[in-house]
């Protein structure tokens, strides 16, 4: 357990229940997690990020079974929770090495990939609606760190639609 933290298998049971998966590989994420669980990087981010791609898929018409793989993966290969500019690379070849647990087509797979090693640096305005609905789902998240929300740096109308709709509320 890490810094008086809940066992893993209470977050490992946490996020099959609310993203509806039951694999091994969720514990496997969760146990080589470095940052706090419960910090800023951790599972209660990941299952935001979930909702959000989950709500941002509806109108976007993006995979959500890659938006569900990304928002499990896309901080799971964090070392810390500043600055860690290749724990996205890192999280892309995770997901490789477990290509077989992850229950995608190749083709989706490739996509997932995609969102997890550019959702560091970002991509290109152009990239697959599913990868950008992956990198906006995220970022829609930022008030965790006490940022707001810039419509600018989102890659679909319908984030920034909610960005927003949350600025005027």
């Amino acid at each position: 357990m890490q810094r008086n933290e809940r066992p893993h298998a209470e977050w490992v049971a946490r996020i099959e229940e609310q993203v509806g998966i039951d694999t091994g590989l969720v514990g496997r994420i969760v146990q080589q997690f470095r940052p706090e669980l419960g910090g800023i990087h951790g599972v209660d981010h990941w299952l935001r990020a979930y909702s959000n791609g989950v709500r941002l898929a509806e109108l976007t018409g993006a995979d959500r079974g890659v938006i569900k793989w990304f928002a499990l993966l896309h901080d799971s290969c964090r070392r810390v929770d500043g600055s860690d500019r290749e724990h996205g690379p890192r999280a892309a070849a995770f997901a490789r090495e477990h290509r077989a647990e992850i229950d995608l087509d190749d083709a989706a797979f490739g996509l997932l990939e995609s969102a997890i090693a550019c959702h560091t640096s970002g991509c290109s305005p152009t990239a697959d609606i599913t990868v950008r609905t992956c990198l906006d789902a995220d970022r829609l998240d930022i008030g965790r760190v006490g940022l707001r929300v810039n419509p600018r740096l989102l890659y679909t109308d319908a984030a920034r639609a909610e960005a927003l709709k949350r600025h005027s509320a």
